[in-house]
């Protein structure tokens, strides 16, 4: 009697050493980090074996994709026992066993003799390692799948399994299963963090989640680096606020606000102002997620620094607005080109050979490397643009076409708008922007052909562009700075308007920096069998026609004409003898002079108005128009009735020649 109370006493006191145990474990394993759950487990298996006086506990896990291969991954054995393998296929070498446990049944025998007959080949497998006794547990979380067994096995001798024992080790079972399956998941959990973060550093973006109840925020070491927070920096909904630009805070706040309330996506670009005063552009997505009862959980979303890639696009911008604006001067001076090609002689270089002319030249070789203003004086014809072109053409500017502007040819209201241009509504008719010579001629040169002619209105004007290089559109107030070279020209005795009070004095001396004077035709007489030969060689191409000689009495009544017209003249009456010309031969009919113009007394103008009236008979008194007498003269109709009124020539002077 007393012998039976003292074993159930025994008794009681090992099922209480177990129960204290079970729940010291249990314990144990409520907050193990995820990194101590494997030696959590093991050293619960090593306790429970020497508390029952137990041989072995094993732990196995399903091979992911193969159900039927165990892993052993946690084992409790004494030094020098046989160990199982590491790895097995459990349907192999336990079939009833396998599946029994994949059913989620545990397994208890106390002797081989306790197994089925259809588990004789399980029974085979036990003998092999020498387990005599044994109770197999299923591992599965709640009524998941089973992913393991838990085995306490006896290998000395046969023991039997009371109900209790068998309750704890399923109890130990959950347990260990509920770490293992929390250990994976926060495993998986850091993996996938990993993974993102890595996706997220090498786009360079930084994840954070906010938690609106609450203001935590949980971020990324990315998202920390971009808004300079440390490491170990707590971080709510205001850290992130302190950041923002003052002049955004409101927006980036509203928009914060908007997407919490509606679930929109959350998108804003704003600036943030870090210590030092650096400003750096971020880049913000989020979306809010909902709990089941409507209200918001979390506000997650990404970052990304966009600075570099806004100042690329304003580069970037920047050059196609400077790409755009080469583009319209280049259409602008295309357009320039297409009128300037029909005033264009075909031929570019000067003909001449006399001391005269070799002067002109010299003068015009040394003045071209500078970027001094050039004063070309000459009568009508002698060819004072051609001469423009030569500087220019010489000069640093070449690579940029010459602008001409004639400011005899234009209306006196229209002068100004084409120098300096205008915009839009400017004044009545102005229905659009126009762009002046002045800028187009940026960079170049230009020449400003008859410049006497320029209004007096107009001239302080083009006196401030030459000093200070800037000047206005019409209808603006803008400054515009443009670097220009200018060479202006006139058949004038600029002198004379100065003192006739028709010429500002100070423009005069801000153009004659280097004036050049061009000799008339007569003076250089010498020159005109070249010139002859020239212009023939150019209208030969031009209308197909062939001149093989030129009479020498032809060549003598050229050179003796007093050629009030000058070079344009001769021009002129070439072309039409070419036009004449029936063979090879070409005879040239100089306008007929009246008797006085023979004699050798009278001084120029004399001659000059003797011949001019002589043309303007010959032409009825018609002065433009085809056949008139500036073209006869070749020279233009302004200047014909300039030169007429200079010399006092009127109709009333001579009848009419019928």
């Amino acid at each position: 009697m007393q012998e039976s109370i003292e074993t159930t006493q025994t008794e009681l006191q090992e099922r209480l050493r177990f129960e204290t145990l079970l729940a010291e474990t249990s314990a144990r394993f409520v907050n193990v980090p995820a990194d101590q759950v494997d030696g959590e487990i093991e050293g619960a298996q090593r306790r429970i074996c020497e508390l029952l006086d137990l041989d072995r506990s094993t732990l196995w896990q399903v091979f992911e994709g193969e159900p039927g291969t165990l892993l052993l991954t946690h084992l409790y054995h004494p030094a020098g026992s046989l160990s199982p393998p590491e790895r097995m296929n459990a349907r192999d070498f336990f079939p009833w066993i396998t599946q029994k446990i994949l059913d989620g049944e545990t397994v208890t025998f106390s002797k081989m003799t306790d197994l089925p007959p259809e588990a004789g080949h399980d029974r085979e497998s036990f003998c092999a390692y020498g387990t005599k006794s044994d109770v197999l547990v299923p591992l599965a979380v709640g009524k998941g799948p089973v992913f393991g067994l838990l085995t306490f096995s006896v290998m000395r001798e046969e023991r039997s399994w009371p109900d209790q024992i068998v309750e704890g080790f399923k109890l130990i079972a959950q347990v260990f299963a509920n770490a293992l399956a929390r250990k994976q998941a926060e495993e998986a959990l850091r993996e996938s963090e990993a993974r993102l973060s890595m996706a997220t550093n090498a786009a360079g973006a930084g994840l954070w989640i906010m938690e609106p109840d609450t203001g935590h925020v949980w971020v990324t070491p990315k998202t920390r680096e971009l808004f300079l927070f440390t490491p170990d920096e707590k971080l709510d909904y205001e850290s992130f606020f302190k950041t923002v630009h003052p002049q955004d805070l409101e927006r980036v706040n509203q928009a914060v606000q908007q997407a919490l309330r509606s679930g929109e996506a959350f998108h804003c670009d704003y600036r943030i102002a870090l210590p030092g005063g650096d400003i750096r552009w971020i880049c913000a997505r989020g979306q809010r997620h909902l709990r089941s009862t409507g209200e918001s959980d979390r506000f997650l979303g990404v970052s990304f620094d966009i600075t570099e890639r806004l100042k690329m696009e304003e580069q970037l911008k920047e050059h196609l607005n400077e790409i755009q604006a080469l583009k319209q001067r280049l259409e602008r001076e295309n357009v320039y080109l297409q009128e300037e090609v029909r005033l264009l002689v075909e031929h570019a270089d000067i003909v001449g050979q006399s001391a005269a002319m070799k002067k002109v030249l010299s003068q015009a070789e040394r003045v071209a490397q500078t970027d001094s203003t050039v004063l070309l004086l000459g009568e009508t014809g002698t060819g004072k643009e051609l001469l423009a072109r030569a500087i220019h053409s010489m000069s640093s500017r070449k690579d940029r076409p010459m602008v001409t502007v004639n400011c005899a040819s234009l209306p006196p209201t229209l002068i100004e708008s084409e120098l300096f241009g205008r915009e839009k509504g400017a004044y009545t008719g102005a229905l659009t922007k126009m762009i002046g010579r002045f800028e187009i001629a940026d960079g170049s040169t230009l020449f400003l052909d008859e410049i006497g002619e320029l209004p007096l209105e107009l001239q302080s004007k083009l006196l401030r562009v030459l000093e200070e290089g800037k000047f206005e559109r019409l209808g603006s107030t803008k400054p515009l700075h443009v670097n220009v070279r200018i060479i202006a020209a006139t058949n004038r005795d600029i002198e004379q308007e100065v003192k006739d009070g028709k010429f500002r004095k100070d423009l005069f001396y801000r153009l004659n920096v280097f004036p050049i004077v061009i000799p008339p035709l007569r003076e250089r007489r010498e020159d005109i069998p070249l010139l002859v030969r020239s212009v023939v060689k150019e209208f030969q191409k031009r209308m197909g026609k062939e001149i093989e000689s030129i009479p020498k009495r032809t060549m003598q009544t050229l050179q003796s004409y007093s050629w009030p017209g000058n070079v344009r003249e001769l021009r002129n009456l070439i072309e039409h003898a070419m036009i004449l010309s029936k063979d090879k031969t070409l005879d040239v009919q100089v306008p007929k002079l009246g008797p006085s113009v023979t004699e050798t007394t009278g001084n120029l103008e004399d001659v000059e108005r003797r011949h001019m009236v002589a043309v303007l008979e010959e032409a009825g008194w018609r002065v433009a128009g085809k056949g008139g007498a500036a073209e006869v003269l070749g020279i233009k109709r302004t200047t014909l009735q300039a030169k007429m009124k200079k010399l006092g020539i009127k109709r009333s002077n001579k009848p009419m020649l019928k």
